[in-house]
């Protein structure tokens, strides 16, 4: 079996469209929102190397280990940050949702679940993947504590997994989700969604 891109997810908070050069501007403005690039934990590109970062993902893409997306809010069209499926396994199958970053100003507008949501319904419910994989920097307790509320469980530690760009080699926490907690796990995210529909009504 060969994962092949899934095109658009839409959802009613957020849209992921597949990468394409062509979003160089709009990330290189949501990137800024933040400075994102500056947080020492993550590998975050800066304005300047945007345009060098989105080749990587496409190239990524053409050797078939990720499928990468830009994101955009639905309700103003404009985009909000990048992710992907990435360290895809196309026998098992199995993935991981990851290289996601989302602008300042969207973080805790219920963009990221959604957008989570949709992913993983692709996964599971297309794909049929028995476990979705999400890993992060040990120091990035945000990230940790955001794919807890996914309601991913915590597999362990990665010691010593990759080097990062500011030099240190980080610890890579690793999380996943299988199929047989997914419809608890689809439910949780769906109220979220929910809950900022309502706030926006």
């Amino acid at each position: 079996m060969t994962l092949q891109h899934p095109g658009v997810l839409a959802g009613r908070l957020v849209t992921l469209e597949p990468l394409a050069h062509e979003h160089r501007d709009g990330l290189v403005e949501a990137v800024r929102d933040g400075e994102l690039w500056s947080l020492w934990y993550t590998r975050i590109p800066e304005p300047e190397g945007m345009e060098a970062e989105i080749e990587r993902r496409l190239e990524l893409q053409r050797r078939g280990s990720m499928l990468p997306f830009t994101t955009r809010r639905a309700d103003t069209g404009r985009i909000i940050g990048m992710t992907t499926f990435m360290n895809i396994d196309h026998d098992t199958p199995r993935v991981e949702i990851g290289s996601t970053w989302n602008a300042a100003g969207a973080q805790g507008t219920g963009t990221n679940p959604e957008s989570k949501l949709l992913l993983l319904q692709h996964a599971f419910e297309v794909w049929g993947c028995p476990a979705v994989e999400f890993r992060t920097d040990f120091h990035n307790h945000r990230s940790r504590e955001a794919i807890a509320r996914l309601g991913a469980k915590q597999d362990g530690i990665l010691r010593s997994q990759q080097r990062m760009p500011a030099g240190y080699v980080r610890d890579a926490v690793v999380f996943s989700i299988i199929v047989s907690e997914w419809p608890a796990v689809r439910l949780a995210l769906e109220t979220r969604v929910a809950r900022h529909l309502v706030r926006t009504a």
